[in-house]
């Protein structure tokens, strides 16, 4: 789709970079609908011809560049592989992105939270991504997929042949279409390079030492509050005049209550009442006759 123009042709280090990353070298079966974009075959390894790959792509990016928002682009990958080159031509193009698993309903349900309405619709794996293809065709969306000799192309509408199972050419497709995408729309210039480098759009795995720093985070201490002094409000060397000078000491300090508002407490340890001694002389003889009428008698 270069219309035989000098300026879109394929440059020389564009194919350095793609035999380099192994772009061109395809699975062991071959769709019928792609054995078109197939070379030849050599030791079970279809060779996926590079010039028609770069002329998909450039129809890629014209469609990619004819839409007006740019947020109206949806780019998908649920594969590890292709995550990061999502977000990495999100950001460089102003599409949206979905990385990782895609909810079913996002195109079709309304009542979700996370339903769009894309204009187009970016792909990394048609066989992977295969539901947000299917719901595509329901609203009619068109599909933009990088395919391998043997990926499904039902519901595509432009199939980019390339390798989909190496991490570096997965990330130089979307590297190259983004900086073709900039290009078309005047962001970028053809005649100097692009400082964006294509190492950004590689999956990359974490080492152990990464997963073990985001595992344990960073607490900090925290403030003595019982200990520590008062903020000054108003003019500080008013306030300094004022009050008397603090008195180191190496204790730390205390909370000490305030001094109780309510009335003293009888001592009721301190007033012996005046009781009467039992064992005392001159007290009341319980067991002494009394006068009193024996009813048995008589």
């Amino acid at each position: 789709m270069s219309g035989g123009l000098k300026v879109l042709a394929l440059q020389k280090e564009d194919v350095s970079k793609m035999l380099a990353a192994g772009t061109h070298l395809g699975a062991g079966n071959v769709n019928f609908q792609m054995m078109s974009y197939v070379f030849k075959k050599r030791n079970d390894v279809s060779i996926i011809d590079v010039k028609k790959t770069w002329e998909k792509l450039l129809l890629a990016a014209r469609v990619i560049a004819s839409i007006e928002n740019p947020a109206d682009v949806c780019v998908i990958s649920s594969r590890n592989f292709g995550q990061r080159a999502v977000l990495k031509f999100a950001l460089h193009t102003g599409a949206t992105a979905i990385a990782g698993r895609f909810t079913p309903g996002t195109f079709t349900n309304q009542i979700q939270a996370a339903f769009k309405e894309p204009r187009l619709l970016v792909v990394t794996d048609p066989a992977a991504d295969h539901q947000a293809i299917i719901e595509s065709s329901y609203v009619n969306i068109p599909v933009i997929a990088f395919c391998n000799t043997d990926s499904p192309t039902k519901y595509v509408d432009i199939a980019i042949p390339c390798n989909i199972k190496s991490i570096h050419s997965v990330g130089l497709m979307w590297w190259l279409l983004a900086r073709e995408v900039r290009r078309m729309r005047g962001d970028t210039s053809r005649i100097a390079d692009w400082e964006v480098m294509p190492d950004l759009y590689f999956f990359r795995e974490e080492t152990k030492e990464e997963e073990e720093e985001q595992a344990i985070p960073e607490v900090a201490p925290a403030a003595d509050a019982f200990n520590a002094a008062p903020a000054a409000t108003g003019d500080a060397f008013a306030l300094a005049a004022t009050t008397e000078p603090a008195v180191l000491t190496d204790q730390p300090a205390t909370m000490i209550a305030p001094p109780t508002t309510f009335a003293a407490k009888e001592e009721w340890a301190s007033t012996e009442p005046a009781t009467t001694e039992w064992g005392a002389e001159g007290g009341a003889d319980w067991g002494a006759e009394t006068g009193a009428t024996d009813w048995g008698s008589a």
